[in-house]
């Protein structure tokens, strides 16, 4: 295969049908504005759940998640951290 996977059909279609959702961002939980900018910050990237650095398949669906640009960067090849769950109340 010659050239960058990202930029064949098959990346662009799975890039398609997970902005089509338009789910919020992944990492952070807010909403993505699907109208921004690629280069803006706060628009919508894919991202992978497992990095493809780490094993993780390029297209496939599962593993393909919506965020922003900024929150997809600081995650950069890591899984991502699980934030602990925190008490309705103080016990």
């Amino acid at each position: 295969m010659a050239g960058n996977p990202r930029n064949g059909r098959p990346y662009r279609r799975l890039v398609d049908w997970l902005r089509a959702q338009h789910l919020p961002c992944w990492l952070c939980g807010h909403n993505i504005d699907y109208s921004l900018d690629a280069r803006h910050p706060l628009s919508f990237t894919l991202d992978h759940e497992q990095p493809i650095t780490r094993g993780g398949a390029l297209l496939d669906q599962a593993n393909a998640r919506p965020a922003h640009r900024r929150c997809n960067s600081a995650k950069g090849n890591r899984a991502p951290a699980t934030r602990p769950q925190r008490a309705s109340r103080r016990w």
